[in-house]
């Protein structure tokens, strides 16, 4: 890993260096949080957290060929070289920054609301038609997710598209200090972590602290209420996709192809147009008018970055769908749409709308959604108004803050079947005889609800 010698590493993270003198000079292969992954010559960093204190596993890292590892304490007869720190966290995240500036890279970074995991999957999909590109994985997304997904970037690499989760003031400071993008995305913003955000307006403060740390670019959702209000910032100007007249990527002949996903034409204007105003037209192999949005925010990227029409066009209907974000599944019996990673007021909203083009029953399976603060019984009624309104058959509420989705739904629409269970474990030993073959079943719900246990029910059945 360049310039990562553990002299480099020792300062950096502002720690003390025990060990052979002979060693400081030579760089480590890998750095890892995780002991069952270290590799030959690499670096582990044990993290205490609340169950296990990984400063047990230092031996067993150690003979595993480890070349180095951090450490909160002194190491009693240690015969191996260590760099004693203050704090595991802070220097993963110090390490991070100075790597991500040896390697000299672009870096786009993506936050907001709702959204982020699939505009990061686009964009991504988008840049690799001209560049070796790095993308985060999974949900490594924050502070000690983003500094685990900038060490797996090599030499070769020529992009990085990085996803910014945050649920309080300051982390995206933090954050976009380690990554310091070129170009900053932001899709929206929503009615998430409000518990610590208090409403929209301090959402909005909390996702452009980004801006703080931001080289170049900075691109927007036009047609968020609140992210048009933006007009510059340290004299960037900002970069706007959507439908309003103020965005230099826009749409036009939206429509649905149900549950294959969507199809429009993409226009390019302005400066970013290379003899004029672009049209292209383009299948989303991702169902939802959110995909659409998604795919604005992607030709912009490639635009910024050089990319021609039918390149954009490429990395768009190339891409591939992630699990538990809006994945459909077909089995013999049912098709099944995996969104069960994560769920909040308007990422529900949206998928229920994408359910409607479902074929046979189409059925919603619905969970409790977290961090929604004071109004979280008022942001499930809210759902539970929008089910109503939505033109499906069955909507399965689990858990006791769904259950205000589901009384809001019968109230809107008595002809709606609605089923209320109290948890999980009661959604699954009552779940065959609410299926039935032909279903189209919207699985959704905030991570901590486990519904990825009920997609994994409905594939055995």
């Amino acid at each position: 890993m360049k310039n990562l010698t553990l002299e480099n590493i020792t300062k950096v993270c502002g720690g003390t260096y025990h060990g052979p003198q002979e060693k400081l000079q030579e760089e480590v292969t890998a750095i890892t949080t995780d002991s069952r992954k270290v590799e030959k010559g690499g670096l582990f960093v044990p993290v205490v957290g609340e169950r296990v204190d990984a400063h047990r596993f230092i031996p067993q890292v150690m003979e595993a060929g480890a070349l180095a590892t951090l450490s909160e304490r002194v190491l009693e007869g240690a015969d191996h070289p260590y760099i004693q720190v203050e704090s595991s966290l802070q220097a993963v995240k110090d390490i991070a920054e100075f790597y991500l500036e040896q390697l000299n890279i672009p870096v786009v970074g993506i936050t907001g609301s709702v959204g982020k995991t699939s505009t990061k999957e686009v964009i991504a999909s988008v840049l690799k038609e001209k560049y070796r590109t790095l993308k985060t994985q999974g949900n490594f997304n924050n502070e000690l997710g983003l500094p685990l997904t900038v060490f797996r970037l090599r030499d070769e690499d020529e992009i990085a598209v990085l996803e910014m989760g945050i649920s309080d003031f300051g982390e995206m400071t933090r954050l976009a200090k380690i990554a310091k993008p070129d170009t900053c995305v932001i899709t929206n913003i929503g009615t998430c972590h409000l518990e610590n955000l208090g409403d929209r307006d301090g959402v909005l403060k909390a996702k452009t602290e980004i801006f703080r740390y931001v080289k170049k670019n900075i691109v927007l959702n036009g047609d968020d209420d609140k992210l048009s209000t933006v007009k510059e910032y340290n004299g960037i100007r900002p970069v706007f996709f959507g439908t309003g007249d103020n965005c230099a990527v826009t749409c036009e002949n939206v429509e649905s192809r149900g549950l294959k996903g969507m199809s429009c034409d993409i226009c390019i204007k302005g400066e970013l147009a290379e003899g004029g105003e672009e049209c292209f037209h383009v299948n989303i192999p991702m169902p939802g008018r959110h995909m659409v949005s998604n795919a604005l925010a992607a030709a912009a990227i490639g635009r910024l970055y050089g990319l021609t029409a039918k390149e954009i066009k490429q990395g768009i209907e190339s891409l591939e769908p992630v699990s538990g974000r809006f994945n459909m599944i077909e089995t013999e019996k049912f098709m099944i749409v995996d969104d069960c990673y994560n769920a909040n007021p308007m990422s529900m909203k949206a998928s229920l709308d994408v359910l409607q083009d479902g074929l046979g029953r189409r059925v919603a399976i619905l969970g409790d959604m977290g961090e929604l603060g004071a109004d979280e019984v008022a942001l499930h009624e809210g759902v539970g108004v929008h089910a109503g309104h939505c033109k499906i058959d069955v909507c399965i509420c689990v858990g006791p803050l769904a259950a205000h989705i589901a009384e809001k739904a019968i109230k809107t629409n008595p002809d709606l079947t609605v089923i209320r269970e109290k948890d999980l474990e009661s959604l699954l030993s009552n779940l065959n005889t609410y299926v039935k073959q032909g279903d189209t079943i919207l699985v959704k719900a905030s991570h901590f609800m486990k519904f990825e246990n009920v997609v994994k029910a409905l594939q055995e059945m």
